[in-house]
């Protein structure tokens, strides 16, 4: 660990002035982001008592080697720029308010021949409406069948509808009457699209001349005794009525607003925020996070604005109000960022509201969501307390064990999975602070001379997981540092380096020689290297680490015979208590590595099982049976498929399809061959 003392900048040479600056460890990294409106007083405040910091900052500044700063006009201007770089750097020290999901809306795709309605996660796309937030899915997916029952709008997928208008047959959803079915003609495209503008009125929170339509229609039914419509058109008001009394409503039907609260102790944080909607409670969502500062609410509150509005590309979804427990320091400026933001995307006559609320029912419910906020502390308190004492003792036994010089913040796991050495594939899992961060997941294909046993496919995956960060690495410290938009020359003290956009990492190729899945470039490189294995497999992972130049990551390997753990060159294993929590954590990380391998191991193995099974059905093609394969997955879903499904692959014929069915028959059919020599290897 860096001491601060050896980086700290002189007083004189800190100006005055507003800027944002970022600490930066020995590999280059930022770990932190932030901004002051007088960088001087800012930063000396890390420097003049370390000993007293909270003690994630104390963590912080020995993690870095260095501090840089940039001097912007304003705090509006150092908003923006703390946003920027956070987004662009993740540092691991900032508050981040992390979850695997984006919000689920629901969204009418008017901007298609036939509209289709569904659930849609991320980024606004163009002639898309969206309605929500709902928070879980299952709430939104419950709407949705409910408002298909009156409103049949298409909800399938490109694929399923171009089949069904390809056999001249409706999917099941337009049997039983929840889709009008525009794939076979049952409705012209121009009283569907009608059909989606009427769906779309209802959710926009306007139910009142589709109510009014139906209960006319209802009485007009009973007046000429047709008692069976009538009573269709009174479920169809009943199913109305339910989507809007699913969610109680607590303010006045025109009300917009987001509602947040946080309840904390000296670690931790716990925040909480209500989405309102028409006066309705449209979805809930927490986060529980550990405090980098002795933060107060209002800087709380800055961060997580920032982060729930910033990363939004469709930023019409900021609602008009915006009521929290405390206002930051600089409430106008975030409030004119907000504003800001609603403008560039066309809503520039929009008003945001940040506000502090006294009074009144919405007072009230910001009472409720910070009851919320206080459960959701307490609840992960009950549930981590132990764990958390428990994986920092294994963290710290298995860095004493393995005389590592740095502590062991990320664990990488490596393995090996095949059957008899076909469909070779590996797998890396990682432990961050001793918690899986399944983002970082990677699988691998090894193929070619890599393949022939598992010392060489292991010297390949090592090789090329180091490679690709040694070339990212390099990529990064050539970049030519830029200055965000707005921040003139003359404002720039010293500069970080801009890391570039991150990368795709290319699917498998035909010398499969990277990494099979889009992904994010590495964050940084492992404290420490497990493979899963005994002493080969440790001795050609620190070969393969040594011939691309790096000697100072330590490498060991768990076998699973005696869960012994080997280091590189020596003779006799390291042997950890049975009791040990740091031999718990590495068997942990070795069979989650092993569990991934084998997931993507039989994933492989069921494609190519798949294609073999063709092989030998006559004027059956390469193209056409890979179109199989993508179809049906698997050679049992196969052989369960009629006549008519098969027909469905894009490309197959009648007289083909009956071909693959008369093969799967006749080989059914065959008695089973005898077993030759040893049974196949179990995937490892």
């Amino acid at each position: 660990m860096a001491d601060p003392t050896t980086y700290r900048p002189r007083t004189g040479e800190i100006p005055t002035t507003p800027g944002v600056y970022r600490f930066i460890d020995p590999h280059g990294r930022v770990v932190y982001v932030g901004k002051a409106k007088n960088l001087r007083a800012r930063l000396n405040s890390y420097f003049a008592r370390v000993a007293t910091l909270h003690p994630k900052t104390y963590a912080m500044v020995h993690a870095a080697s260095s501090v840089e700063w940039t001097v912007v006009g304003s705090e509006l201007e150092a908003i923006q720029l703390e946003y920027t770089w956070i987004k662009q750097h993740t540092p691991r020290f900032n508050i981040m308010y992390r979850d695997d999901k984006s919000y689920p809306y629901l969204a009418v795709t008017m901007n298609e021949k036939y509209p289709r309605v569904q659930v849609m996660r991320g980024d606004k796309k163009p002639g898309v409406k969206y309605f929500g937030p709902f928070y879980p899915a299952k709430a939104i997916r419950e709407t949705v069948d409910t408002m298909l029952r009156v409103f049949p709008v298409r909800s399938c997928s490109a694929g399923v509808f171009k089949r069904a208008k390809a056999s001249g047959r409706p999917c099941l959803l337009g049997y039983i009457g929840k889709c009008a079915a525009p794939c076979v003609g049952e409705i012209s495209e121009e009283d569907h699209r009608k059909l989606a503008e009427e769906f779309c009125e209802v959710m926009a929170g306007r139910p009142g001349p589709q109510v009014r339509r139906i209960e006319n229609e209802m009485k007009a039914a009973v007046a000429e005794l047709r008692y069976e419509d009538a009573g269709r058109h009174r479920d169809d008001l009943e199913a109305i009525r339910r989507v809007f009394e699913r969610n109680s409503v607590v303010l006045s039907e025109d009300t917009e607003a987001d509602i947040f609260a946080f309840a904390e102790d000296e670690l931790e944080a716990a925040a909480q925020v209500f989405h309102v909607r028409q006066g309705r409670i449209r979805g809930q969502r927490g986060w529980v996070v550990e405090k980098v500062e002795d933060t107060d609410a209002g800087a709380m509150v800055e961060q997580l604005l920032m982060q729930v509005y910033g990363s939004m590309a469709d930023t019409e979804r900021i609602p008009p109000e915006v009521l929290v427990p405390a206002l930051p320091d600089n409430a106008e400026e975030m409030t004119a960022w907000l504003r800001q933001l609603r403008s560039d995307s066309g809503e520039g006559r929009a008003q945001i509201s940040l506000r502090v609320p006294q009074r009144g029912d919405k007072a009230a419910l910001l009472g409720t969501v910070q009851e919320n906020a206080s459960q959701a502390l307490a609840l992960h308190k009950a549930r981590r307390n132990s764990d958390i004492t428990t994986r920092s003792a294994a963290l710290r036994d298995l860095q004493e064990a393995l005389g590592a010089a740095e502590p062991l913040l990320r664990i990488e796991c490596f393995d090996i999975s095949h059957t008899s050495g076909t469909n070779v594939v590996a797998s890396m899992v990682v432990l961050e602070d001793g918690l899986a961060k399944k983002r970082d997941y990677r699988r691998f294909s090894v193929k070619g001379d890599a393949a022939r046993d598992d010392t060489s496919a292991m010297y390949d995956v090592i090789s090329r997981r180091f490679a690709r960060h040694l070339k990212d690495q390099a990529r990064s410290e050539a970049a030519v540092p830029e200055l965000a938009e707005g921040v003139g020359a003359e404002a720039a003290v010293t500069e970080a380096p801009v890391t570039e956009a991150a990368e795709l990492a290319a699917g498998e190729t035909k010398d499969s020689t990277v990494v099979e899945r889009e992904a994010e470039r590495f964050a940084y490189p492992p404290s420490l290297v497990v493979v899963d294995g005994g002493q080969p497999q440790v001795n050609v992972a620190r070969q393969a680490l040594d011939d691309l130049g790096i000697t100072d990551l330590p490498v060991v390997g768990l076998a699973k015979r005696l869960e012994e753990v080997w280091l590189p060159g020596d003779d006799f294993p390291l042997v950890l208590p049975r009791s040990s929590e740091a031999l718990y954590m590495l068997q942990r990380i070795r069979d989650e590595a092993h569990r991934f391998a084998i997931a993507y191991h039989r994933s492989k193995r069921s494609k190519a099982m798949t294609a073999s099974a063709l092989d030998e059905v006559p004027g059956l093609g390469p193209a056409r049976r890979a179109a199989v394969v993508a179809h049906f997955g698997s050679v049992a879903n196969l052989k369960k498929a009629t006549l008519e499904e098969i027909i469905e692959v894009p490309g197959l014929g009648r007289d083909t399809a009956t071909k693959i069915l008369d093969h799967l028959r006749a080989e059914a059919a065959a008695p089973a061959p005898e077993p030759a020599g040893a049974a196949a290897k179990d995937p490892v």
